[in-house]
C-alpha cells in the first residue's frame, strides 16, 4: 500500500532552493508527480502529499527523492535529472563511519573533493553521475552503472586509496562501459538488419 503522505527534513538553508524564485521550483516538483509539497520553514520539514486522484502513486517517492537532493547540496536543475526514471539518488552519510568526529568528516570530504576540486570532477566525468558533498553527506545522481562506479570510487578514498588509483579506476571502469556500449550497438545494429529468408533468395540455376 502506498503512503499518501511522506515527511522529510531538511537544512533550514535549502528551504528557499527547494521553493524557488515565485514558487517555481516546488511546483515544477507538485506538476511532475501530482503530489503537494508543504514546507515548514522554521523546523525545515517538508510534507509531501499524493493527490488523491493521482495515477502514478509511485511519484511521490520520486518527489522525496527530489527533495532530498536538493536539501543534500544539489542545485534544481541537477537534482530534476531524477526525473529520468532510471536515475537514482544515494547518500553517503559520513556520520554513519566516523561518528561525530568532524575532523575526520573535514579531512575525508577534503579528499573527494580534491586540489581544486580535482578529484570530484573527475569522478563525476568519468562515471557520467553527479555528485555532491555537503555538511556530513555525499550524495551521488546516476543510473545503475553511473553511480556503482561513483560510489566505488568515493568508498575507496574514504578507505584512504591514493588518489592515482583511484583515477585509474575510474579510467578502468570508462573503458570498460564504452566497450559494452559498443557491443551494444553492434548487437543492436545486427538485429536491425533485414534477414533474407527462402523467398527472397534468387536461385540462379532457374533463371538459366
Amino acid at each position: 500500500m502506498i503512503n499518501n503522505i511522506l515527511r522529510i527534513r531538511i537544512p533550514l538553508e535549502r528551504i528557499g532552493v527547494l521553493i524557488g524564485t515565485s514558487g517555481k521550483v516546488k511546483t515544477t516538483i507538485e506538476n511532475k508527480y501530482d503530489v503537494n509539497i508543504d514546507v515548514e520553514g522554521r523546523a525545515g520539514e517538508v510534507s509531501i502529499t499524493l493527490n488523491s486522484a493521482s495515477s502514478e502513486p509511485v511519484g511521490i517517492f520520486r518527489a522525496r527523492d527530489i527533495v532530498q537532493a536538493i536539501g543534500r547540496g544539489f542545485s534544481p536543475e541537477r537534482a530534476f535529472k531524477l526525473f529520468n526514471e532510471e536515475a537514482t539518488l544515494i547518500v553517503i552519510d559520513l556520520r554513519e563511519i566516523f561518528g561525530k568526529s568532524d575532523s575526520d568528516i573535514s579531512r575525508v570530504k577534503g579528499r573527494i573533493i580534491g586540489r581544486n576540486g580535482k578529484a570530484r570532477r573527475l569522478i563525476e566525468e568519468l562515471s557520467g553521475a553527479s555528485i555532491c558533498i555537503y555538511g556530513h553527506s555525499v550524495a551521488i545522481i546516476g543510473d545503475r552503472s553511473q553511480f556503482i562506479v561513483a560510489k566505488e570510487a568515493i568508498e575507496r578514498l574514504i578507505r584512504g586509496d591514493q588518489h592515482r588509483s583511484v583515477y585509474d579506476f575510474l579510467q578502468r571502469k570508462r573503458r570498460e562501459l564504452k566497450l559494452m556500449e559498443a557491443e551494444l550497438w553492434q548487437d543492436s545494429d545486427q538485429f536491425s538488419k533485414p534477414q533474407m529468408d527462402d523467398s527472397d533468395s534468387v536461385d540462379t540455376q532457374t533463371q538459366s
